[in-house]
């Protein structure tokens, strides 16, 4: 259980839409400075807590006032760890643009804007699925061990 108070799934969701039309852009452009920038949001996201990410905060102040309000909540760990990957995903992808090996940035960022879509349309979060296989595997073996 992550240490992150659990947290309303639209703001997620929403951090999907917002990281699925940077990562288009760039994929469109291959302007790595801008995938620079979202491993920094991915990053503050997983080791600094999704309190503190970008997207977070302007959902918080901006969007979630003017929804209505919901009880349902969600763990922040999976949610930390596919901002994890996210993060991985997008150094790759940064460092295969600058040292001029295109197609490895553009791979990395095809992968990332992959699995935002999937959570942004469908609400399926691939990070969060990863999370709780690994988990469920982990705890599974501690049971199992004589």
């Amino acid at each position: 259980m992550s240490t992150d108070p659990p947290v309303d799934p639209r703001g997620p969701r929403f951090a999907a839409w917002v990281t699925t039309l940077v990562l288009a852009v760039v994929l469109l452009t291959g302007w790595w400075p801008l995938l620079a920038a979202q491993a920094v949001v991915f990053g503050i996201g997983a080791f600094a807590g999704l309190r503190y990410a970008p997207y977070s905060l302007f959902y918080r102040a901006l969007i979630a006032p003017r929804l209505p309000r919901t009880g349902e909540r969600e763990d922040a760990a999976p949610l930390r760890f596919a901002q994890a990957v996210g993060f991985g995903f997008a150094v790759v992808g940064v460092l295969g643009y600058a040292a001029g090996a295109g197609w490895v940035g553009a791979l990395a960022t095809a992968f990332a804007l992959a699995a935002a879509f999937l959570n942004a349309a469908f609400g399926f979060c691939l990070g969060c699925e990863t999370y709780l296989l690994l988990h469920r595997h982990e705890t599974k073996e501690v049971s199992t061990t004589p």
